[in-house]
C-alpha cells in the first residue's frame, strides 16, 4: 500500500497478511479526505483502529503533529510499529482498545480518524464517547469510515456533520465538535 500525498508520497508500507481482515482504506479514498483536509501542518492528529498505520502516516506526510496510533491487535500493532519507522517524526503508538484509551485518555487531538471493523456495531456510542471525554479538542473534527449499510445519524451529542464523502460501499462522515447538542 502506498502514501498518496505529502513529504512521504508514493512510500510503501507493508499490510498483514491476510489483508482483507484489516481492510486497508483504499488509495483513492484516503487521497480524497486527505485533500478535504488539507494541510495539517501544527494540528494533531489520532488515529483510531489503526491497523497498518497508513491514516497516520498520511497525516504525518501532510505535516500533522503530534500523530498517534491506537491498534489493539498484536499481530497487526507489531507491523504497525514496522511501518511508522519511516517517518522522521515520532508517531506514537499504543496497543490497547480503542474504548479503554478513551476511558484513560487526557490529551485532545484537533484531528480524528476513526475506521473501526465494518463488523462493529458500537460507532454511535463510541462517536458520543469521543465528543463527551477529552479526547476530541474543543472544535475538534472527527471523521468516521463506515459501511452505508449502516448509517450514523448526522449529529451525535456535541458532534455535528460538516461534511460526508462516498466510495462505493464506504462512507467517511465528518463530524466537528461543538458546544452544543
Amino acid at each position: 500500500m502506498r502514501i498518496t500525498g505529502g513529504k512521504y508520497c508514493g512510500r510503501t508500507i507493508e499490510v498483514p497478511k491476510g489483508r482483507l481482515e484489516i481492510r486497508p482504506a483504499m488509495d483513492s479514498m484516503r487521497e480524497s479526505v486527505f485533500a478535504v483536509l488539507g494541510d495539517l501542518s501544527g494540528l494533531s492528529f489520532l488515529d483510531l483502529f489503526s491497523g497498518s498505520g497508513i491514516i497516520a502516516l498520511e497525516a504525518a506526510s501532510r505535516g500533522a503533529s503530534p500523530v498517534a496510533c491506537i491498534e489493539k491487535d498484536p499481530e497487526k500493532f507489531a507491523l504497525l510499529l514496522k511501518n511508522v519507522g519511516i517517518a522522521e517524526e515520532r508517531i506514537e503508538c499504543k496497543s490497547m482498545p480503542v474504548e479503554r484509551f478513551l476511558l484513560r485518555n487526557k490529551t485532545p487531538y484537533q484531528v480524528v480518524f476513526c475506521d473501526p471493523p465494518f463488523p462493529y456495531r458500537f460507532r454511535a456510542e463510541l462517536l458520543t464517547k469521543l465528543a463527551m471525554g477529552p479526547t476530541l479538542a474543543q472544535g475538534g473534527l472527527v471523521l468516521v469510515h463506515f459501511p452505508h449499510e449502516d448509517p450514523l445519524p448526522d449529529s451525535l451529542g456535541f458532534l455535528h456533520l460538516e461534511d460526508r464523502r462516498e466510495y462505493g460501499r464506504s462512507i467517511v462522515k465528518f463530524y466537528r465538535k461543538s458546544n452544543e447538542k
